[in-house]
């Protein structure tokens, strides 16, 4: 491999193949440094694959500007190349009268985002939508959507490679540093060890974008590993849109979501690891239980384990939930590294307005 590269990103998942496709095509040289045999096979790879609308997350934060953006480019980036994806439309259901007041939240924080379409509905409203469901009012997300996370990935690093890119993968970079004229990584490559000076530098690698920020960054703290069980459900599906309860401490609560094909799944709970973990632990019939709030005709039988994600935390279990870490440091003689740190939901529906944010931040504050 070369000594230098003008810009080098760490990381191969959905968020770094978005990058690498902005920054190539605004003609930036680019190398992404993956360290699996293959892209996209860590958290891109074990999402729930929904496009989200965008009205979950506080109005001045990263994760709203970036989802409601991304949510609008995801859809034309699907559409324009014949990546698989629907929109579906979300309901989320309450229980309860307390839950009523909270859906009413919900609305006015996705109203005031700027999020369409968004409908309160009443017990009768919902029994006519979806007759299988059980709740005493819901909110109607018409935007939301799924997507093919892989076809989609497939589609970025085409494109990226279109434009010059080059994809390295088996190449993992363990330590960076900083020195006159850029940053230098250190890792290996295809067993090998690796030393390489980039003049700017993206840190999109998951769940390593913590420790790799420490090298250079004080006061970073995680990752914190929330995982995420997915049971595939045999047979029709109980409402032929997504369907959430109310957001739960570290998630927004086990939901049902459809593949393109219509199968549905149900997931994620939130589980607290000590590391990267993907053991399958969920016990079936407490997973049954949650789904039975909002869809009592749900047969415990029909659950099948189908997969673990886990979501690249900032702050552990308790803590109010956190914002996309974005972490800028500009080097006196040109250059640059930016850290993306906790790229967790809803990162996948972020990717483009991700990339395109950092392609601007590349030509405004590392030229």
């Amino acid at each position: 491999m070369a000594d230098t590269v003008d810009t080098v990103i760490i990381g191969g998942g959905v968020v770094g193949l978005a990058c690498a496709r902005a920054l190539a095509q605004v003609g930036e040289v680019v190398w992404l440094l993956e360290a699996a045999p293959a892209l996209g096979q860590g958290i891109s790879s074990r999402s729930s694959e929904v496009i989200h609308a965008g009205l979950y997350y506080p109005e001045n934060s990263l994760k709203a500007a970036l989802c409601c953006r991304g949510r609008e480019l995801l859809y034309e980036f699907c559409a324009a190349r014949g990546v698989g994806h629907q929109r579906l439309g979300k309901l989320i259901v309450a229980q309860g009268e307390g839950g009523a007041p909270e859906l009413e939240a919900l609305k006015a924080r996705g109203d005031a985002l700027g999020v369409p379409g968004l409908t309160l509905l009443t017990e009768a409203d919902l029994r006519q939508k979806a007759p299988a469901l059980r709740g005493t009012a819901a909110l109607w997300s018409p935007e939301t959507g799924i997507v093919d996370s892989h076809g989609l990935m497939l589609a970025l690093a085409g494109e990226a490679e279109a434009a010059g890119a080059q994809l390295v993968l088996q190449t993992a970079v363990t330590r960076l540093s900083l020195e006159r004229g850029g940053v230098v990584l250190e890792g290996t490559s295809a067993g090998a060890p690796l030393t390489l000076k980039a003049r700017r530098c993206l840190n999109a690698a998951g769940f390593g974008a913590f420790a790799l920020a420490r090298d250079v960054l004080d006061g970073v703290e995680g990752p914190y590993y929330a995982a995420g069980h997915y049971f595939s459900y045999g047979g029709q599906a109980p409402a032929p849109c997504l369907v959430y309860p109310l957001p739960e401490p570290g998630g927004l609560g086990i939901h049902l979501t459809l593949d393109l094909g219509g199968q549905a799944r149900f997931g994620p709970d939130v589980a607290w690891r000590e590391s990267e973990d993907y053991a399958f632990t969920a016990d079936r019939e407490c997973f049954a239980a949650a789904i039975q709030s909002y869809f009592p005709g749900l047969d415990p039988e029909r659950l099948s384990p189908a997969y673990v994600g886990l979501r690249p935390k900032r702050v552990g279990p308790g803590a109010p939930a956190a914002d996309f870490g974005w972490q800028a440091q500009s080097l006196e003689d040109g250059g640059g590294l930016l850290h993306l740190i906790g790229i967790e939901s809803p990162g996948l529906t972020s990717a483009l307005a991700l990339g395109e944010r950092v392609a601007a931040h590349w030509q405004e504050a590392f030229a």
